[in-house]
């Protein structure tokens, strides 16, 4: 493990305390890792040509005229994407999904982008970890490949 030394203002080093009071770090070291990594990461996440894995919610009405199939039908489009798909109902109209993806960067952008851009979705919103993808490998003649978060 590496060490350094940082200096910051009274206020914004006040604010900082707070924050990680907020939060719950017992140290302001843990919370000065997850910053760096959470920054790395949308660094990381603008390489289209990269993998990643992400988090993809959004809430919907599904009474919306079709509006389910038409997420079914993209869900199915893109289908070399998506790892797992979680639903639930909210009240009587409304309904959250989430869904986990794995891919290109772009790819799974672009998927994202579709489904939020659907008449009748809202809160729309994709948390992207950018992977880096280990080598083919087999168990049991299954051939898979591993990805490893970045940082």
């Amino acid at each position: 493990m590496e060490r350094f030394t940082i200096s910051l203002g009274k206020d914004l080093a006040e604010a900082f305390d707070r924050w990680i009071a907020e939060r719950g770090y017992t140290t302001r070291s843990e919370a000065v890792r997850d910053l760096l990594r959470s920054h790395l990461q949308t660094r990381a996440g603008s390489d289209s040509k990269g993998h990643c894995i992400a988090a993809l919610s959004y809430v919907y009405n599904h009474h919306e005229r079709e509006l389910a199939e038409r997420l079914t039908r993209l869900q199915h489009e893109h289908h070399e994407l998506t790892i797992s798909t979680t639903h639930a109902h909210l009240d009587h109209e409304n309904c959250i999904e989430s869904l986990i993806l794995k891919g290109r960067v772009d790819a799974v952008r672009r998927f994202a982008d579709l489904l939020i851009a659907e008449r009748g979705v809202r809160h729309g919103q994709l948390n992207l970890v950018s992977v880096e993808r280990g080598a083919m490998h087999a168990h049991d003649g299954k051939a898979h490949r591993h990805l490893k978060p970045r940082h």
